[in-house]
């Protein structure tokens, strides 16, 4: 599998650790080596995104695409270049 480029979009509250931007490019081939790709970049994105098993904590939703990894491979979910891959903090809250 090739390795290519990704955008990765950071959410407002993990934009510190990325210098400010609101995306960022990473090279990989699945969701594993781009977040690899983004802790080697602008390390501490490891620690506010999994768990001590090395498992997506689980307040914290991925998407590749507009796909929830979850629902996919999970970490070893292939990435395409030009793809957008989504982080996105989970929202806690009842019904309206």
């Amino acid at each position: 599998m090739a390795v290519v480029s990704v955008t990765v979009r950071i959410p407002t509250t993990l934009r510190p650790l990325s210098g400010g931007a609101s995306t960022v490019s990473v090279s990989g081939s699945t969701l594993r080596e781009v977040l690899q790709g983004l802790d080697k970049a602008h390390p501490g994105f490891t620690a506010k995104l999994l768990d001590e098993a090395g498992n997506l904590h689980k307040f914290v939703n991925v998407f590749v695409a507009d796909d929830d990894v979850r629902y996919l491979n999970g970490l070893d979910t292939q990435v395409h270049g030009g793809q957008t891959v989504s982080i996105v903090p989970a929202v806690a809250g009842g019904h309206a």
